[in-house]
């Protein structure tokens, strides 16, 4: 799996903006959320803040960007496609993934009509993303490395080329290094420490930490 953008913003700290359309209040909270569990409990946390709410309009790509596998939205009370749906579209577009949008309306007396919520949802979200400080996800890999004495140090040399770094050392027998790197450096990192090791060191993937 590549790397892509995600929000830099958390569910406890999420990044927000706000839009006044026509006397009514569009508040936008954004944060990162790694699935659909993470983006319902983000939704339902804004809900709480926000009690008093016209609408909690919302919407969600739990994966990489523009997948559409684990996605979600909602009107919430909005008329059926004025919201979610085009909140959504927005976030499959914009290039960052595991990304969830709640728009909280608060109304302001005047009707925008359907092609006006639409612009409106479709605007706060937008003014969200032009600010919205971001992070990568790097997919990544624990590895243990087994190998020989005389070799420990020309693996340690290889380690910042390939971005890998240490978790845990053992010296027996054998050295034996713990290591987390990116899941896309794997068949190169192998590759190079056959060679650095004339074959002798033992590689293998203990499990994924993406």
């Amino acid at each position: 799996m590549s790397r892509y953008p995600i929000p830099a913003a958390g569910p406890d700290r999420p990044w927000q903006t706000e839009l006044v359309i026509r006397r009514s209040r569009f508040i936008t909270h954004c944060a990162h959320t790694p699935g659909p569990e993470a983006a319902r409990a983000f939704i339902e946390s804004i809900r709480r803040e926000h009690p008093s709410a016209t609408h909690n309009c919302w919407a969600f790509v739990g994966g990489a960007p523009g997948h559409s596998g684990q996605v979600g939205f909602s009107d919430d009370g909005e008329p059926h496609g004025t919201a979610g749906r085009p909140m959504l579209q927005v976030l499959l577009h914009c290039g960052i993934g595991e990304i969830c949008m709640v728009v909280t309306r608060y109304f302001g007396g005047v009707k925008l009509g359907t092609g006006g919520l639409v612009r409106a949802y479709q605007d706060s979200v937008r003014e969200n993303l032009q600010t919205l400080p971001q992070a990568e996800r790097v997919p990544s890999l624990a590895v243990d490395v087994s190998l020989a004495y005389a070799h420990v140090d020309r693996v340690r040399r290889l380690l910042p080329d390939f971005e890998a770094v240490i978790l845990a050392e053992d010296y027996a027998a054998d050295a034996r290094l713990r290591l987390r790197l990116p899941e896309a450096l794997w068949p190169p990192f192998a590759e190079a420490v056959a060679a650095r090791t004339d074959g002798r060191a033992v590689c293998r993937i203990i499990g994924d930490e993406a």
